[in-house]
């Protein structure tokens, strides 16, 4: 199916779960556009605060320049101009399409890289790599736009980028939560994910204590208030840092330290039910469990901002059904940030448990190439390496015990889907080193990096500050987008760099069947044996064991197709298939592993005529597929 047409498909096809998308198609005025109103709708539900307080950010480029930099964080907007820019420069081996709608209406777009004169992308091994999930969590994007780029100049010049170019197929979307992303970048305001509307604090109602900008510099920093007598404060000031600026958790606290706001619903809580909430990265359908609070036995599992159900989100969506309608990826990586980890499955038990010990050896052999590339100092499982990489709670000190995700992607890329997918998290909120070596890389090693690597840039100075119920207070800390959450614009190539690097080294790896041999062999009396030999020559099995398991793939396999005038008449046929005596005149094979040759015979017979000409095809889901001809004996002209 010709991708420009696929959600077409879909809305006809599944018109329940894409009606939402057939709607929102229309024209609509985008929030960010709308100077006036105090609040906005989409879909008729109040919809968070307005971009009437826009606000410009100085580490962010709004309008594209002639020239692609990345010393600067750039809109949804800027991306989409270059991917446009590059779609009419290089017409021969990109494609450039719509691939889903958001939940206000915008477009999700996706590229295609793959040299078009050398066959159809799903006919190639091809990897997935994405960007954007987490509306904050830009530097994954701008990876995905670094390696764009990066792929596009090598094309032609390099020669490792051209060859995967020429015989693999890259599908990159640096956007797959649109929305999040503008909010993000237009305004002070912050979210987890999708905007949609949100009861986080289970009060009945939605998104109705969200920060504010108290002090008008378009940042929410923290605000911290000293306990009165009497009181139990939640923080005390660390006392590694002798400024007095960094805040620890404690039980016996003198401060109370909250995001920048106020309480809005009278809760007694800050700022717990902002602007949307939902999770796109716990509403895949693989293990997925019920949103918090939805258990009726009150015994069991449940997964705050899963959705109303699996996929019930238009961006989740898109992938899946991407995905699902495109089995030749082998590899993908669907990036956040900020631990920084190449992160993957299992997420509800320990790897040597659920995996199949040969992909887990795979896994394992990328756990280190990423960590050599990268220099993270984790990679692994979610379940177990994730929630257990420091051996205790750095605020409490409890001993820290593996703990489960759901509905997670890197669950959903190797249980579901059966292949290499991680979920890695870019940046570290500035710990670049262990500075008092404890063993935990945390805001103190921010701090100290900050101050000695980054000029002091990433932290505000506590300053009094009247809060308008709390009083007496102060307004500071760590800068929450440009230090916390993302790094600094002067590193984000660094990280980009180095982050899309291991994604190539992935992409670089994938299976490639190539054809060694077709020969033909006369038996006398009219007989041939016609002999078929290829070698994956990649760097990856043609197919996990997981995804043999949920059939995800089907066996690599060869045909022999004749004109079918010739093989009609059974044994009168002018030509006979002896063997393998199979009505598709197909023989299987299992996956066909690295550097692995396998050999397909077919036995024929020839009547009443002296010679026929034959396609020989063979056939790999992740492995890709080879056509060529055949001649058997001498065929009358």
């Amino acid at each position: 199916m010709n991708r420009k047409h696929t959600l077409l498909f879909l809305l006809l096809y599944s018109p329940m779960l894409f009606a939402q998308e057939v709607r929102v198609l229309n024209p609509v005025t985008w929030p960010e556009s709308d100077k006036d109103t105090a609040t906005y709708t989409i879909k008729g539900e109040r919809h968070g605060v307005s971009f009437f307080k826009q606000f410009r950010h100085a580490e962010v480029q709004y309008e594209p320049t002639s020239q692609l930099t990345f010393d600067t964080y750039h809109t949804v907007n800027v991306m989409y101009h270059w991917y446009k820019v590059w779609a009419e420069k290089y017409p021969d081996i990109v494609d450039l399409y719509q691939v889903g709608t958001s939940f206000e209406g915008r477009p999700i777009l996706q590229m295609t890289l793959t040299n078009k004169k050398t066959g159809k992308d799903t006919d190639k091994p091809a990897a997935y790599f994405e960007g954007g999930r987490h509306s904050g969590e830009i530097t994954s994007s701008e990876s995905i736009l670094w390696l764009t780029n990066h792929l596009l100049e090598g094309y032609g010049s390099d020669a490792a980028i051209t060859k995967l170019i020429d015989t693999k197929a890259i599908y990159l979307r640096p956007q797959n939560n649109p929305d999040g992303s503008n909010l993000y970048l237009n305004t002070a305001q912050r979210n987890r994910s999708t905007v949609r509307p949100h009861d986080n604090d289970r009060d009945g109602l939605l998104d109705e204590d969200d920060e504010e900008d108290l002090d008008g510099d378009g940042i929410m920093y923290q605000v911290r208030v000293k306990a009165k007598k009497g009181e139990i404060g939640t923080h005390i000031i660390d006392p590694r840092d002798p400024k007095g600026r960094l805040m620890k958790r404690s039980q016996n606290g003198d401060y109370f330290v909250y995001s920048e706001g106020i309480d809005n619903d009278g809760d007694g809580r800050f700022n717990e039910d902002g602007i949307g909430g939902l999770d796109l990265h716990r509403n895949y359908p693989e293990n997925w469990r019920p949103d918090t609070g939805e258990d009726e036995t009150g015994r069991g599992y449940t997964q705050n901002g899963a959705g109303a159900f699996p996929m019930s989100e238009p961006e989740s969506r898109s992938i899946v059904m991407w995905m699902l309608t495109h089995p030749n990826i082998s590899v993908a990586n669907s990036m956040d940030t900020r631990v920084p980890m190449h992160l993957r499955a299992p997420s509800t038990s320990k790897s040597e448990e659920r995996m199949y010990p040969e992909d887990l050896d795979i896994y394992l052999k990328y756990d280190q190439v990423g960590m050599d590339i990268t220099g993270y100092p984790w990679a692994g499982d979610v379940f177990e390496t994730y929630a257990t990489r420091y051996k205790v709670n750095p605020s409490t000190g409890d001993p820290l015990k593996p703990s489960p995700l759901f509905g997670h992607g890197p669950d959903f890329g190797y249980f579901y889907y059966g292949s290499i997918w991680y979920g890695d998290e870019l940046w570290n909120n500035g710990a670049m080193k262990d500075y008092d070596n404890d063993g935990i890389y945390d805001d103190y090693d921010g701090l100290r990096w900050d101050d000695e690597e980054n000029g002091g840039r990433g932290f505000k100075e506590w300053e009094p500050f009247d809060h308008p119920t709390l009083g007496k207070a102060e307004i500071g800390g760590f800068h929450p987008k440009f230090f916390g959450q993302n790094g600094p614009p002067w590193q984000l190539e660094n990280w980009a760099k180095k982050q899309a690097l291991f994604n190539l080294a992935m992409a670089m790896d994938l299976p490639q069947i190539t054809l060694d041999d077709v020969s033909v062999e006369s038996k006398g009396k009219d007989t041939y044996v016609v002999k078929v030999k290829f070698t994956n020559t990649g760097e990856l099995p043609t197919a996990l064991k997981q995804a043999q398991l949920v059939k995800i793939v089907r066996e690599d396999r060869v045909q022999l197709q004749f004109d079918s005038k010739l093989t009609k008449g059974g044994d009168d046929a002018q030509v006979q298939i002896i063997s393998p005596s199979l009505s598709d005149k197909t023989q299987y094979m299992d996956r066909t592993l690295p550097g692995q040759t396998q050999e397909a015979t077919f036995e024929i017979k020839l009547n009443k005529i002296k010679g026929a000409k034959a396609k020989v095809k063979i056939l790999s889901t992740r492995g890709g597929y080879i056509e060529t001809e055949v001649t058997i004996g001498t065929p009358e002209k």
